[in-house]
């Protein structure tokens, strides 16, 4: 499945709050789109966080969609994108924080990105000997 990682450099919320740090982070990952106006991802991670950090067990999109009553598509709809972006994966129907933590996914798709950008540099560099361009 491909995965597609987007940066977007936010300036960082100046006062401490979890629920603006979460928006923050999904808005940086580019998750949170300019239509996402109720700020539906940003709910979706902050309920999986929290029913991660209480029980173990495997957490489904219909217990988010339930859990933030939300339309149960627009659920699915993001969490696609979480999937897509490598931040959580699902394992049967169940949904997992990559790594089991917010900081070891991130770590994880740094890794992922590290890897794209090294082939992108290989493929890069047989196109320039191929046209003849230089590095200076």
């Amino acid at each position: 499945m491909p995965q597609q990682i987007i940066l977007v450099n936010l300036e960082k919320p100046r006062e401490k709050r979890l629920e603006e740090d979460i928006r923050w982070f999904c808005n940086s990952f580019g998750l949170s789109s300019g239509r996402d106006t109720e700020n539906v991802a940003t709910q979706i991670v902050l309920d999986l966080l929290q029913q991660l950090a209480e029980s173990q067990e495997k957490i489904s999109s219909d217990i988010i969609a339930q859990s933030i009553e939300v339309n149960q598509s627009r659920v699915n709809h993001h969490i696609r994108n979480l999937i897509n972006s490598g931040l959580i994966y699902r394992e049967k129907r169940g949904l997992y924080l990559r790594g089991g933590s917010l900081k070891a996914a991130v770590q994880e798709m740094r890794k992922d990105s590290d890897r794209i950008f090294q082939e992108l540099e290989e493929i890069a560099e047989e196109i320039d000997e191929q046209m003849g361009l230089k590095n200076r």
